[in-house]
């Protein structure tokens, strides 16, 4: 188990900030799957804090976007998810050296890259979460915007803000005419690690497929698949920051 000094130091070194109660912080870096194994001295796990953070994490996004930009409501809305995404924080997480501070199952420990991935981005959101109970409002603005925020212009430069899914119905609905349909073609794999084919289908033809761990995901992968025949170069930036 790890020494509560290894979490009070990432609080002074990392999140520049001393935690009232250090046990917040711990919690927000408990996976579910740890509690399993360690039934007797460990009683709550991060999801409850990941939800939390996710809010807050939305409103300081929001209100930096509303604050410093003139653009309409639906590129505002791309902006953030670009910035709130899993692959933004997962990497942010990643950089701030968060790995070594989760507390998982050892079942967990040898997930794949993917689900690791994915914890990485869960635990940032209840770091977050944790930050603003024990310090307010404005220390998790601060954090937020040191760690994330900062990542904004290189977003706004590669044009990996771009939604694929609304570029490809813009883009068909003007030269056809029609409505991309979504279709799951597969799913494989565990309930906890699923993988879904999805294929995306313009006047009943199928112009692109994409993979992805959620429907979601890949949808917007088929919608980038059949954006090379639409708009090509357009494609072809999004694909480069996948």
């Amino acid at each position: 188990m790890q020494s509560n000094d290894l979490y009070i130091n990432f609080a002074n070194s990392i999140l520049q900030v001393t935690f009232n109660d250090i046990n917040l912080l711990i919690t927000a870096f408990t996976h579910r799957s740890y509690l399993n194994e360690h039934k007797k001295t460990v009683h709550e796990h991060n999801e409850r804090l990941e939800f939390l953070g996710d809010a807050v994490l939305e409103l300081v996004t929001t209100e930096y976007l509303y604050s410093n930009f003139d653009e309409p409501e639906g590129i505002l809305t791309n902006w953030r998810s670009s910035l709130v995404r899993t692959e933004s924080i997962g990497a942010a997480a990643e950089k701030l050296g968060f790995e070594p501070l989760l507390r998982l199952s050892r079942g967990e420990k040898r997930g794949t890259d993917r689900a690791r991935a994915q914890i990485l981005a869960n635990s940032f959101e209840a770091v977050v979460g944790a930050l603003y109970i024990d310090q307010g409002y404005e220390a998790v603005k601060r954090f937020i915007t040191n760690v994330l925020l900062v990542t904004f212009h290189d977003i706004l430069v590669s044009g990996s803000w771009l939604d694929p899914k609304s570029h490809l119905q813009e883009m068909v609905q003007n030269q056809q005419g029609f409505t991309p349909i979504y279709k799951v073609i597969s799913e494989e794999g565990p309930d906890h690690d699923k993988t879904f084919t999805v294929g995306v289908y313009i006047n009943g033809h199928i112009q692109g497929t994409g993979v992805g761990p959620s429907k979601q995901a890949g949808q917007q992968q088929a919608a980038q698949s059949a954006l090379r025949f639409y708009d090509p170069q357009s494609a072809d930036k999004s694909g480069d920051n996948n």
